[in-house]
């Protein structure tokens, strides 16, 4: 498609891979312009509004909440809006960086029970007890 196409809400859905819903929702939270309006009442949207949902989705899948994501859209030029994003960025690798080290310390507790697991079956066969089990019935 060409640019400066008006595409009405469901072809937008259709080719952003969402739901009519979810453009609704979208605009609504002002992720994207206000829509154009047919006489009929049906909503259309220039077709560039496709890729702006797609980085919407991205930008959700790699971890930013919808409200981060209107920050990023936010009006500001220059300057000002680099440093927004700068910062809001910043923000998040702090975030994950500790999210990260949460998770890799569940991962060596989970590989602490599963090798204790895997000792349990050898030792006792038929007549294991598993010992994460037995660990949370004495921490009640």
């Amino acid at each position: 498609m060409s640019e400066n196409v008006a595409v009405q809400i469901g072809e937008i859905a259709k080719l952003a891979e969402v739901s009519v819903d979810t453009v609704r929702y979208y605009e609504r939270l002002k992720l994207l312009p206000t829509a154009a309006r047919m006489s009929s009442g049906y909503r259309i949207f220039p077709v560039e509004t496709v890729e702006r949902i797609k980085f919407i989705k991205h930008a959700q899948d790699m971890g930013l909440t919808l409200e981060e994501i209107k920050q990023l859209f936010a009006p500001g030029n220059g300057e000002n809006q680099c440093r927004a994003v700068s910062e809001l960025l910043s923000e998040k690798i702090v975030h994950l960086d500790s999210k990260i080290k949460q998770m890799k310390s569940f991962k060596e507790i989970l590989a602490r029970h599963l090798t204790d697991c895997k000792k349990e079956l050898k030792k006792h066969g038929k007549e294991a007890e598993c010992p994460v089990l037995v660990t949370i019935d004495n921490v009640k």
